[in-house]
């Protein structure tokens, strides 16, 4: 499940992230993501992981279609955690994206917000 986050950042789709990430969940941050770039701004995220579970299939093949078709359009993620899985991911993203990503422990979250200037 994403639960979107308040963020003053014009450019910054933050979430907390729980559970498994479904197609639905994909198909809300969709739409955000292209009111970003309409604006011609890059997307930053930030996303909180908490009792995170991994992705639905479909949700997984929704999230690589959307990524496949914006990865371009992404400046700086962070990825909030407690799992040291969450971390290779994050490093994963790092290797095949042009985007700026970095991971933080759920206990050092205040930082990630700082970095990402939400």
């Amino acid at each position: 499940m994403i639960q979107l986050l308040e963020t003053k950042k014009e450019n910054l789709i933050a979430a907390e992230i729980s559970g498994k990430i479904t197609k639905k969940d994909v198909e809300k941050i969709h739409p955000l993501i292209h009111t970003i770039i309409d604006k011609g701004h890059e997307v930053d995220f930030y996303f909180e992981l908490e009792d995170f579970h991994g992705y639905e299939l479909e949700g997984l093949w929704e999230d690589l279609k959307t990524d496949a078709a914006h990865l371009s359009d992404y400046g700086k993620m962070a990825f909030v955690g407690d799992k040291k899985w969450q971390e290779w991911a994050a490093k994963a993203t790092d290797l095949f994206t042009g985007s700026e990503v970095k991971y933080f422990d759920l206990q050092d979250k205040e930082e990630a917000k700082e970095w990402i200037g939400q």
